[in-house]
């Protein structure tokens, strides 16, 4: 996921004085600037490609009934024709009336918010305005605060807190986010009576999220984000993004490169690449799901899937199918290499492609869910722990005994036993699964965050077996992780 440009609030609130101290129009984003055209020129093209094509096949299809020729024999522009018409129509009634709520909504300049802060006097030079909340995050507990609307979006807040219009809908009526946002923040107020203070609505680009991620937006989270670094692995310097709210989090992180940095660097190795999903299937008894689970694993039959498989995209290849019974139920662990992604969506269809194809040989066959959880995914599993999933990496580094002393505080004797004690046998006691380390979790975590990952999969990407031991007759640390199921 990109980073999404906010807008400082100095800026925001500079902008927010313009607009009450001169009605001048502003550049509002709206979810139709995605479009290469403005929308009531992409409507006029998608009109009138509608209204020609309808015309050109009544006209040619009135010549075939007047000649007694099959309706069903088309050339190559009546193809197109009809490529055109379908096209315009799924346009028309996806966006149809956008353009006219727009041009209404574009003509008030007193819409562009759909709160209205009370007119404030001009600044003097001698004295900058102070920077001021969003006025939807006053509290309801004080008259002044409470924010103050437009006749239009006084009607369409009390439809949507009457349950007249859906919420979801806003964006698309109205055509603009930041205002849709906005209303759906203060019918939410009005009908729980709560305030969402320190949720700041302003300064965020929420056209950029529409359709894509985050329904139904009331306003953003601010996070902070540290650098930690820089840190020498393989040769190369990188500088580690962290977004988190724990303090000496970044600060130790830091530290751990620095070590890192000041012997000599740390070397990595892939030692697998695989995304998994794995469809729950049912079958009519356990003798025909055993005889599935035969055909899925017998040698001459995987080129046959995987080409079943492949045809999903030009990244996916499978690389092997692993399948376990429950009864009659039959669960099929599909891996395969996704490239640059990290693949789910890549990996479900190659799947549906396999199931589709073995319908045809089992017709019994009833698919429960495409996936059955036995991939495992947000969810610790021993099956990633053991066979990895996404990315299976082990990292290592000699820290060399001064380094330990002068920037760890510590010595390679001590290291060597609290890795041990703590986190390979106290992890034992506790039957930890995949937790032999000391905080993994919180990295991932943070540079997932940062770095626009799912932070719900740190779940399984966080196992970790971090490994310590004296090297070089005893004077020196060797470190290392093994992660095997980083989904990235």
């Amino acid at each position: 996921m990109d980073v999404r440009r906010r807008l400082p609030p100095s800026s925001a609130a500079a902008a927010r004085a313009r607009r009450h101290a001169k009605p001048a129009p502003t550049n509002q984003v709206q979810a139709s600037d995605a479009l290469p055209l403005p929308i009531r020129h992409t409507n006029l093209l998608f009109s009138a490609l509608f209204a020609a094509s309808l015309v050109f096949l009544m006209r040619r299809w009135r010549e075939k009934v007047r000649l007694s020729s099959p309706l069903h024999v088309v050339d190559l522009a009546e193809i197109t024709a009809i490529v055109g018409l379908v096209a315009s129509l799924i346009y028309l009634i996806s966006f149809f009336g956008i353009a006219f709520v727009q041009s209404i909504v574009s003509s008030n300049d007193e819409e562009d918010d759909f709160i209205l802060s009370p007119a404030a006097p001009a600044p003097t030079p001698a004295s900058a305005p102070a920077p001021k909340l969003c006025s939807l995050l006053g509290s309801t507990d004080s008259a002044e605060k409470l924010p103050e609307v437009t006749a239009d979006d006084e009607e369409i807040i009390a439809s949507v807190v009457a349950g007249k219009t859906p919420s979801y809908v806003l964006e698309s009526k109205l055509g603009d986010c930041r205002r849709a946002a906005g209303i759906r923040r203060e019918a939410l107020r009005r009908t729980t009576g709560r305030a969402m203070e320190g949720l700041p609505l302003d300064g965020f680009d929420y056209a950029s999220i529409l359709g894509q991620c985050c329904e139904l937006p009331v306003g953003y989270v601010q996070l902070p984000v540290g650098i930690a670094g820089p840190l020498l692995l393989d040769g190369r310097q990188y500088y580690v993004p962290m977004a988190t709210t724990e303090g000496c989090l970044v600060a130790s992180t830091n530290r751990g490169c620095k070590a890192i940095m000041e012997s000599g660097g740390a070397s990595s190795v892939v030692l697998r690449d695989g995304m998994t999903r794995a469809p729950a299937l049912r079958l009519p008894s356990a003798r025909r799901a055993a005889e599935l689970k035969a055909y899925m694993e017998e040698p001459n039959n995987f080129e046959t899937i995987s080409l079943m498989f492949n045809k999903s995209s030009r990244f996916a290849r499978l690389q092997d199918v692993h399948c376990a019974l429950a009864g009659r139920n039959l669960y099929m662990r599909f891996s395969c290499s996704t490239g640059d992604a990290m693949g789910m969506n890549m990996v479900s269809k190659g799947v549906q492609n396999v199931l589709d194809y073995l319908q045809s040989d089992f017709p019994d066959m009833d698919v429960i869910s495409i996936s059955g959880n036995f991939c495992a995914d947000k969810k610790p599993a021993a099956v990633n722990w053991i066979e990895g999933r996404g990315k299976s990496v082990v990292c290592e580094a000699i820290i060399k005994e001064e380094v330990v002393k002068k920037v760890l505080k510590t010595n390679v004797p001590a290291l060597v036993e609290l890795n041990m004690i703590k986190n390979l046998a106290g992890s034992a006691v506790a039957g930890a699964l995949g937790g032999f380390n000391a905080h993994a979790s919180n990295i991932v975590s943070a540079v997932f965050i940062a770095t626009g990952q799912d932070p719900a999969q740190n779940v399984e990407s966080s196992h970790c077996i971090t490994m310590m031991e004296a090297t070089n007759d005893g004077k020196d640390l060797h470190v290392s992780v093994t992660m095997p199921s980083i989904e990235v």
